[in-house]
């Protein structure tokens, strides 16, 4: 559906995550427990209590009476799922349910790296290096009380394999563990007291074993620079992951496949500047956090050079209506992009075809009439969009994009678009402009007028600070003329959301649910559903797997929503120590 965008992602996760019972954990091994190796963990605290999921917005929306048919139409779509595998042992309703409690206990994934290779110590007395390829995966979940449907689970997936593996018991660290033995690979299992573990080599095993009985002596993770460093977006979050970025490169073979040379790419872009990626879902009353963040070295010549030190407020909020439902900005430096793309072009290239790079920039500056430095300087490098439909309608949604040197940036637009442009005109200071995005044709790069619809172009306004774009010439027209009035940012519950971040950001979005009418929304994503749905088969003949069921949208109640959404904003930064992300749904 068009409507589901990046920015409702963050709320699809939060609602995925909140699916099953009501049982609280903690984590088998917390972070801070975990090897000094670990090179990323994903970590799954289980369920909130009932009294957390009752006060929470996002949760008491799952559960919400209203949301049932959402609820069933996931169930419904793993079911058909498992359907279509007709070699395989197809799930019932009542096996979905039963497995998808198993989310009601906490559980860690997560990859340790070699140690031989990195240096880590991880023992008083290390061991010989291995001659079997390393194998740092490993997974940690408390079967407390599912001890059952564990058993069941796993064993039904070992039935559904094509070739069964080879099943025998070994000891690992004192402990009975048994060994899947397949064509390409090998497992450990073990259930020992509360603990299910899975790994793929025995010193992991061992290395958790250890520690889930408190005898390790060796390093933990408490003590890397890099988990200390991300800890203002890590700790007692439902969920919480750390990727420690530096370790991705000693992953990286120096051969080449293919002629793709993975390790100069990595040298190109810097890899070792960023330190670490890491992240939580937090739970705060009615409120639900969402953190993630970057972090490393930002001197230049890294990723970082994307981002600028941001501002106190996007310049396009100016032109934002006090009626918009939702806006999204964000800032790039082009320049910082520019760099890095040049970079990265230089390490994937053979040495002897550097020069490519710079025939590439002849042949554009031959193109634009001006080289692609000169050309992205028209940019500001500012993209924001908003909606100003109450029922989010698609007619409704505007982009903008920062310019400044509005009779260049034409100059450009004709250049690129040159057939794509079937009508323009200017109105004191704006130029309209109506492009195709269904191709040029027609004499003078027009459109043939009869083979067009609607849907088929753009209108783009261009002012001296932004190309104003939306589907309709009405939308255009609306924004311009409102802009002089009372904005979005006069709104004390806008102010109270950009109130939560820093005083300099990158980027920033807004979605206020209490503008919504949810029943008009309804309406048209029945409408789109409809015309999304293929026409209907002839009679006797098999109805599309691919075919999607949008019934739920019919049956949903919409009051669910109005009654546990009202507002959700976010925000981007870039600091000394890196990039961050921060968002609340309420």
């Amino acid at each position: 559906m068009k409507m589901i965008r990046t920015r409702y992602l963050p709320l699809l996760a939060a609602l995925f995550l909140l699916c099953a019972g009501t049982l609280s954990a903690q984590a088998p091994l917390e972070p801070a427990q975990l090897p000094a190796n670990t090179a990323f963990y994903f970590v799954w605290r289980g369920q909130p209590s009932a009294e957390t999921r009752k006060a929470n917005s996002i949760a008491a929306l799952w559960d919400d009476p209203g949301f049932a048919p959402v609820r069933s139409s996931i169930a419904n779509a793993l079911l058909k799922n498992s359907e279509e595998k007709s070699t395989e042992k197809k799930l019932t309703r009542e096996q979905l349910d039963e497995y998808a409690s198993l989310l009601d206990n906490a559980f860690v994934l997560g990859y340790l790296s070699d140690p031989h290779k990195k240096g880590y110590v991880v023992s008083a007395s290390p061991t010989p290096a291995k001659t079997t390829p390393w194998n740092g995966l490993f997974f940690i979940y408390d079967r407390t009380g599912k001890e059952a449907i564990l058993t069941k689970a796993v064993l039904g997936l070992r039935a559904s394999e094509k070739e069964p593996p080879q099943i025998s018991q070994v000891t690992v660290a004192g402990v009975a563990a048994m060994k899947v033995q397949r064509a390409t690979s090998v497992t450990y299992w073990v259930e020992t007291g509360k603990y299910a573990i899975s790994t793929g080599d025995t010193t992991v095993l061992e290395e958790i074993l250890n520690r889930l009985g408190g005898k390790s002596s060796s390093g933990s993770l408490a003590d890397a620079p890099a988990y200390k460093e991300a800890q203002s977006a890590l700790g007692a979050g439902q969920v919480e992951f750390f990727l420690r970025v530096a370790d991705l490169k000693s992953l990286a073979s120096d051969s080449s496949a293919g002629g793709f040379r993975v390790r100069p790419l990595l040298d190109a872009i810097k890899l070792e500047a960023i330190h670490s990626i890491s992240g939580r879902v937090l739970l705060d009353g009615a409120k639900t956090r969402v953190q993630a963040a970057a972090l490393g070295d930002t001197a230049p010549g890294s990723l970082f050079d994307i981002w600028g030190p941001g501002a106190p407020a996007p310049a396009s909020l100016s032109v934002v209506p006090a009626d918009a439902v939702s806006y999204s900005d964000t800032q790039i430096d082009l320049t910082g992009l520019y760099a890095a793309v040049k970079r990265i072009a230089a390490s994937i290239l053979p040495p002897g075809q550097q020069g490519n790079i710079d025939m590439v920039e002849m042949m554009a500056q031959a193109k634009l009439g001006q080289s692609l430095s000169s050309a992205l300087g028209l940019f500001t490098g500012e993209f924001a969009s908003m909606q100003t439909s109450a029922s989010l309608d698609n007619n409704k949604q505007i982009y903008l994009i920062g310019i400044r040197n509005k009779p260049d940036t034409l100059k450009l637009l004709h250049t690129l678009l040159t057939d794509r442009i079937t009508s323009e005109r200017a109105e004191g200071e704006t130029t309209f402009l109506k492009i195709s995005t269904a191709g040029g044709g027609g004499a003078a790069g027009k459109a043939p007028a009869s083979a067009a619809t609607p849907q088929d172009f753009y209108h783009v306004a261009a002012t001296s600070d932004y190309l104003v774009a939306a589907p309709t010439y009405e939308t255009v027209r609306e924004l311009l003329a409102k802009r002089s009035g009372a904005g979005l940012s006069a709104s004390p519950q806008f102010q109270s959301a950009r109130a939560q971040f820093p005083a300099s950001i990158d980027g920033f979005g807004y979605f206020d649910f209490s503008k919504l009418d949810w029943k008009a929304v309804k309406a048209r994503m029945v409408e789109e559903a409809n015309k999304a749905t293929p026409a209907k088969h002839s009679q006797g003949a098999a109805k599309s797997s691919a075919t999607p069921n949008y019934s739920w949208i019919q049956d949903v109640n919409t009051d669910a929503f109005a009654r546990h959404l009202h507002v959700a904003s976010s925000a981007s930064w870039k600091d000394a120590q890196g990039l961050h992300f921060d968002q609340w749904i309420e």
